[in-house]
């Protein structure tokens, strides 16, 4: 793809936007970057780009700019349905996401892994079992460095395994993953999609471009991504934590269980560092990606054996007075609590915040069996109340602090105190870590 003297379009200037603009002024490409924000907010963007002769946009888009624009750039933050991009569409114009844009640069082996939960872990894992196996390796996509730094940085990769949201998938075209999988799906961004079946529409789209030659990895526990499987072009390789499998990864009797075309291998879990059945299956859907893909079954066992918790992923803080204390402050959705309350009894939930727009009612049959006291924070608390509120014993919080020292005081020796809050930190917070940080804080004081 030759990108030079073209005159390109870069829509939205956080982190993809600012690596896309680099990448493409690297190429000889005439660039304009534009973003809603002013000058005084993006003045570090500005200096970091200085000198690559890049025409600013900013505090507004210029329809003018769409419509004469060769190739129009869109940042993930960017909702398909914005007006210039629509009318750019309509014109003819070619829209493109970053991962498309990098992976016409790529020729390594792409691994790419989506779902509305886990992805980060699973993304992590596969990455570390191709370099315990001493193959060159880039992690990235959605998690650490936008893809497209790959291509910039010239840095040599024998496998390339990428996180992949909803959002990144909007605009493909021809993006094409040797292995792409699909660990689950569940209500989610319905602030930003019309319906729930467009988010699971845009999902699907990593599957989209394979062929009888790439590997389809799926959840075969999931009704959604099952249901997905007849309608693929590629080899499906399926996983499940709930049958076994002529072909594919299972779990069963403390064993995770590989078979693929007459092989077997088997890996005890019992001394696996990473806990939670969630993570069985973040482990098997890895693992699959890398022995498909050439990983040799010792290497891959003891890396995955040795993996410990992302943080803010169910990640133990401390034990106060027989009581343990776990962070969860990634699991900004309905589906992500789920796991983790499969992974506990006898629960004291911290939970609320910014709604997303799902329905909490999939965590009824588990709060009624085994959390026996509910704390609500934020925005949402009120309609999670409502949902939620008669199963259990349910109280409020006005902040974090106060909903830690609640939790002290009401949950018995032998009982888990569990900060999974299904929705977003915006409300209360800059973002997920803090309100991490304001979490793990608190228990340390107690």
């Amino acid at each position: 793809m030759n990108l030079k003297n073209k005159n390109i379009l870069v829509m939205g200037l956080a982190r993809t936007g600012v690596a896309c603009c680099r990448f493409l002024a690297n190429q000889g490409a005439q660039v304009t970057a534009t973003d809603m924000r002013d000058e005084a907010a993006l003045a570090g963007v500005i200096a970091e780009l200085d000198g690559a002769g890049i025409r600013w946009v900013l505090g507004r888009h210029d329809e003018a700019d769409f419509m004469a624009a060769e190739l129009i750039v869109v940042s993930p933050g960017v909702p398909m349905d914005h007006p210039l991009l629509q009318l750019a569409k309509g014109a003819g114009r070619e829209i493109v996401s970053e991962i498309e844009l990098a992976a016409r640069f790529i020729t390594a082996p792409l691994i790419a892994i989506t779902g509305t939960n886990g992805k980060t872990t699973t993304t992590t894992i596969c990455g570390e079992i191709f370099r315990a196996n001493g193959f060159a390796t880039y992690v990235g996509g959605n998690i650490g460095e936008p893809l497209i730094e790959l291509v910039t940085s010239g840095q040599e990769a024998e496998r390339v395994v990428v996180e992949i949201s909803s959002f990144q998938l909007e605009w493909i075209s021809s993006f094409r993953p040797k292995v792409a999988a699909l660990l689950n799906i569940s209500e989610d961004h319905l602030d930003r999609y019309v319906s729930y079946q467009d988010y699971i529409d845009a999902k699907l789209r990593i599957f989209e471009k394979q062929t009888a030659e790439d590997f389809a990895i799926l959840n075969m526990d999931d009704p959604l991504v099952r249901d997905a499987a007849p309608g693929l072009q590629a080899r499906i390789f399926p996983f499940s934590r709930s049958y076994e499998l002529d072909e594919g990864i299972f779990c069963r009797d403390g064993e995770i269980v590989y078979r693929h075309e007459g092989l077997e291998a088997r890996f005890s879990t019992a001394d696996f560092r990473l806990k939670g059945v969630h993570n069985l299956e973040n482990i098997m859907a890895a693992l699959a990606a890398a022995l498909l893909l050439g990983c040799r079954p010792a290497e891959s066992f003891a890396c995955v054996r040795d993996f410990e918790a992302l943080h803010h992923r169910m990640e133990f803080v401390r034990e106060v007075a027989g009581v343990g204390y776990y962070e969860d402050s990634k699991a900004t959705n309905v589906g992500s609590v789920v796991k983790a309350l499969e992974s506990f009894a006898d629960i004291t939930l911290i939970a609320g915040g910014k709604d997303k727009g799902g329905a909490y009612a999939p965590l009824a049959p588990l709060v009624k069996e085994r959390v026996r006291h509910l704390i609500l924070i934020g925005e949402a608390a009120r309609r999670m109340a409502a949902e939620l509120g008669s199963l259990t014993d349910t109280r409020f919080a006005g902040s974090m602090e106060e909903a830690v020292q609640l939790a002290a005081g009401i949950t018995a020796a032998g009982g888990t105190v569990l900060m999974s809050p299904a929705c977003s930190s915006f409300d209360m917070f800059r973002d997920y870590e803090e309100r991490a940080q304001r979490f793990i804080a608190a228990v340390m004081s107690l």
